[in-house]
């Protein structure tokens, strides 16, 4: 089975243009291919991790991935799919953004000598001189055909603006660069940019009467996974700082039944013959498929010995009922925290909010009002129960919201 066959039964693929051209360039190792990343926030997230692994299994078959990240597109925000305008961030919130994935995609892709590249559209969008490129590039597309791509229906109801508008020639000129500079003939993209992708295609055939070609997969994860990509704390990042090796592991072993073999063949490197396999399990072995699923991308993400950590403390808290399990994701509260509130004391609303496991105070109160928080071993039913700093064990008090949300308080040392 070849690479272009293999991502075909994975469920990955979703439409493509040129299909014959496309599987020689994947199956061979000849194709030089891109996928866009528009640098909205300074991690990467659930909705961007089935782009990266698709690019680092292309690379394992000998092809050459650019990751495009979006320094100029950045500054005008891609309207697919949104109901609003995107917030306007600054060059320097940019430039940082763009700083923040290239470390985390290096744990996907080999950035070394000869290998994939990392590219910054902001090297020619930024100083583009307007009246040229619209001479030059924006006499290539009608508008017509513009006004009727998937990616501006939502925002025509509600008021697009010409800034957003653009997002469409600019995209295009993304891949027409790209195919001049670096000889990119394939942009891979989620089944909403197709309209974007298109027209990158056709430019480069217009301008250079060269071919290029589009494919855009199956993201279940970026199409579906802005609505999957949540839990109780928000977003589900890449970044171990904005959500924890556990609560990772957490988010994909508490996946739904239905999902786990799709997300199994689409993001893992497992054989397909062992997930076909466990598409056979029924009942409480579905509980083993989410669990390799969880330790497997735990360990893309993270590293192996984070997967292991993070498995070792779900199966001590699951299991055996160990809640003070060491590698439980934990908040440090300072004792000045506590010497600021009322008698010195944080109520649970407050733990709750500082460790996460619920955004606001409202939504802390609901929570206890309903009867789904803990602390240690006891329900809490009382919205005002407090806790001084010494009232807190020495190795720390757990949290409980729901059946499948922890987190250990613990006391700082120092004031």
């Amino acid at each position: 089975m070849g690479v272009y066959e293999e991502l075909q039964a994975r469920g990955l693929l979703a439409q493509v243009t040129d299909e014959e051209q496309i599987r020689e360039l994947v199956n061979t190792g000849k194709a030089t291919f891109y996928i866009g990343f528009d640098p909205t926030a300074d991690s990467l997230h659930v909705g961007h991790f089935m782009a990266l692994c698709l690019m680092k299994r292309l690379q394992m078959a000998g092809n050459r991935p650019i990751a495009l990240v979006g320094g100029g597109t950045g500054m005008i925000g891609d309207p697919s799919g949104r109901s609003d305008m995107r917030k306007m961030m600054t060059v320097e919130q940019i430039d940082h953004n763009c700083e923040c994935f290239k470390k985390q995609m290096s744990r996907f892709i080999d950035f070394g000598e000869g290998k994939a590249l990392m590219v910054n559209n902001a090297d020619w969008l930024r100083d583009l001189n307007f009246l040229e490129f619209m001479r030059d590039i924006g006499s290539q597309f009608s508008v017509n055909d513009m006004l009727r791509a998937r990616c501006y229906v939502n925002r025509l109801e509600n008021g697009l603006s010409f800034l957003e508008f653009s997002y469409m020639l600019m995209q295009g000129y993304d891949f027409y660069m790209l195919y001049q500079k670096y000889g990119c003939c394939m942009e891979f993209g989620g089944d909403d940019q197709w309209s974007n992708m298109l027209a990158g295609t056709e430019l480069i055939r217009k301008k250079l009467g060269k071919d290029a070609y589009a494919m855009t997969i199956n993201l279940l994860l970026n199409s579906e996974g802005k609505k999957m990509g949540k839990t109780v704390g928000g977003a589900v990042w890449l970044d171990p700082d904005k959500t924890s090796p556990y609560d990772f592991y957490q988010y994909w072993r508490n996946i739904g039944d239905a999902d786990v073999i799709k997300c199994l063949r689409m993001l893992t490197f497992l054989p397909l013959e062992q997930i076909d396999e466990m598409a056979k399990w029924e009942g409480s072995q579905l509980n083993q498929a989410k669990e390799i699923l969880a330790h497997e991308l735990t360990g893309l993400v993270h590293g192996n010995d984070e997967a292991d950590k993070a498995q070792n403390a779900a199966h001590s808290i699951f299991m055996s009922g160990a809640g003070s399990a060491a590698d439980m994701p934990s908040v440090t509260i300072a004792k000045s925290e506590f010497a600021a509130a009322p008698d010195g004391k944080l109520d649970i609303l407050a733990l709750l909010v500082k460790a996460e496991l619920t955004k606001t105070r409202s939504e802390a109160r609901r929570a206890v009002l309903q009867g789904g928080v803990t602390a240690g071993d006891e329900k809490v039913s009382d919205i005002k129960q407090s806790w001084a700093p010494e009232e807190i064990p020495a190795d720390g008090l757990v949290l409980r919201r729901g059946k499948k949300s922890y987190k250990k308080v613990l006391v700082a040392e120092g004031e």
